[in-house]
């Protein structure tokens, strides 16, 4: 391990003629015939204690690694481990090592070259605001209804009920705000590319909103979506009622559009992926092949089986392409 050089992706030429400088560090290519999980690390640039830690997490829980892939996605690095076991302890020892990279230990990975869907949550996942925060704000009731945004995602209140007091907070106020809220929209970073390189890959991607319509489908618009599902705002004469029309998509049926997506489109669960940041969005990861958390509240990081924190969405697309 000492001889091989700093930069990560400097390795390969030297692990292709001398694979015996991994012996000793438990990396022994093609010693797997089976794997039980996958471990993957990404940042913008990999350096050696990125693995050097986590291998010493590995060896203290008895586990071999065998090294899979060494490659760049999205201009960010990564490099990828088939594990001969796994258990879910392993990622909080994992984490607790990472410093200044992201990481995933997983049983399974979705495999990029066969159909699959990623569905995503919109608000601070999509994009980087919460409209309805925004719309609040310029409604002037802005901390009011921040307040109960900030509970409902930690998981302190009930998303369904939590929603209907923020809209509420909203009568009166003109539906123009809008459109104002969508001309300053800002995408989360990562989108773009994440979403160019799913459709590469022909993959499905939606998005599933706790938020409201208007703006899913400007992203659909803007970004060739494949569906968006989300809230309706009661309107009349131009102005907002303080109620939502039909039924809320909250936990529930986020998790439910993922299983109903992947029916439609005949992909297996195992190929579907969900990425969220609130307690809203647990039932979806959980339902999901691969639930990634990005950004997430205290509640998600401990529950999500993978968590993003330094990489934003293009995390997803190198995941996607660690095998």
């Amino acid at each position: 391990m000492e001889a091989l050089p700093d930069r990560v992706l400097e390795w390969e030429a030297v692990l292709g003629r001398e694979s015996h400088l991994c012996r000793g560090a438990h990396l022994v290519p093609g010693s797997l015939a089976q794997a039980e999980g996958h471990l993957v690390l990404l940042a913008e640039q990999l350096d050696k204690s990125a693995l050097t830690r986590s291998l010493a997490v590995l060896e203290q829980a008895g586990v071999t690694a065998e090294l899979e892939r060494m490659t760049r996605v999205a201009q960010r690095e990564l490099l990828s481990l088939r594990l001969s076991h796994w258990s879910p302890s392993l990622k909080a020892g994992l984490q607790r090592v990472a410093q200044g990279w992201d990481l995933a230990c997983v049983p399974e990975l979705p495999v990029c070259d066969r159909p699959g869907l990623v569905l995503m949550d919109m608000d601070s996942t999509a994009i980087q605001i919460e409209c309805i925060d925004e719309i609040a704000r310029l409604a002037g009731v802005g901390e009011e209804v921040a307040a109960i945004t900030r509970a409902a995602m930690e998981g302190a209140l009930p998303f369904s009920e939590s929603l209907r007091r923020r809209v509420k907070a909203l009568a009166g106020a003109d539906a123009a705000i809008i459109e104002e809220v969508i001309g300053m929209m800002p995408l989360m970073p990562g989108l773009t590319e994440l979403v160019a390189g799913l459709k590469q890959m022909g993959w499905k991607v939606a998005i599933a909103s706790g938020g409201f319509t208007p703006f899913a489908c400007h992203l659909q618009q803007q970004l060739g979506l494949d569906a968006v599902f989300a809230n309706t705002l009661e309107i009349r004469d131009g102005r907002l009622t303080g109620e939502v029309l039909g039924a809320i998509v909250d936990a529930e049926a986020k998790a439910n559009i993922l299983v109903n997506l992947a029916h439609e489109h005949n992909i297996p669960i195992s190929q579907t992926v969900a990425v969220g940041d609130g307690a809203n969005d647990l039932l979806m990861l959980a339902q999901a092949g691969l639930g990634v958390a990005l950004h997430a509240k205290p509640l998600v990081q401990e529950k999500a089986p993978v968590c993003l924190n330094r990489l934003s969405l293009e995390g997803v697309l190198g995941l996607l392409q660690a095998r």
